[in-house]
C-alpha cells in the first residue's frame, strides 16, 4: 500500500492521540493544515488503514466509530460523561484472557471488551462545579 501525504497524516494524527479520534475528528484537526482534503479522503484512507492493518477501528454501539493506532488486544474505558474511549491498561485484565481460557478449556483468539465509566477530567469537572 503505498503512504501518500494525506494518508500520513491520518495515521500519525491517530498513533498520537491517545482518545481514539473519530473521522469527524481526523477531518476537522488536519483540515486547519490541510484545506484540500476532504471527509471522503479521511473515510478512504481510514478504511484502507483498517484493512491493511495500520490500525483498528473500535465500533461501540450508540457511537461514532472510532480509530485506534494500537493494533494488538487491548481493553477500553468508554467515559460516560464526554464519550472519550481510552486504553485501558491494569495488571488485573492483563491475565484476563490466559485465566478465561484455562477456566472454559476455550482456546481465545481475540476479544473485544470495553468498560464504561467516568474519566479523570471529567470527574475533576464534576468536582469543581
Amino acid at each position: 500500500m503505498k503512504f501518500s501525504k494525506q494518508r500520513e497524516l491520518i495515521l500519525n494524527e491517530i498513533l498520537n492521540n491517545p482518545v481514539h479520534p473519530t473521522a469527524d475528528y481526523l477531518y476537522e484537526n488536519l483540515k486547519k493544515d490541510n484545506p484540500n482534503l476532504s471527509l471522503g479522503t479521511v473515510y478512504r484512507n481510514l478504511s484502507q488503514l483498517t484493512e491493511h492493518g495500520f490500525i483498528k477501528k473500535v465500533s461501540i454501539p450508540g457511537y461514532p466509530d472510532r480509530f485506534d493506532g494500537r493494533i494488538d488486544n487491548h481493553y477500553h474505558i468508554i467515559c460516560e460523561v464526554c464519550g472519550e474511549v481510552y486504553d485501558l491498561e491494569s495488571e488485573v485484565l492483563n491475565n484476563l484472557k490466559e485465566l478465561i481460557s484455562e477456566e472454559t478449556d476455550i482456546k481465545i483468539t481475540s476479544y473485544n471488551i470495553s468498560f464504561k465509566g467516568i474519566c479523570n477530567n471529567c470527574k475533576r469537572c464534576s468536582q469543581v462545579g
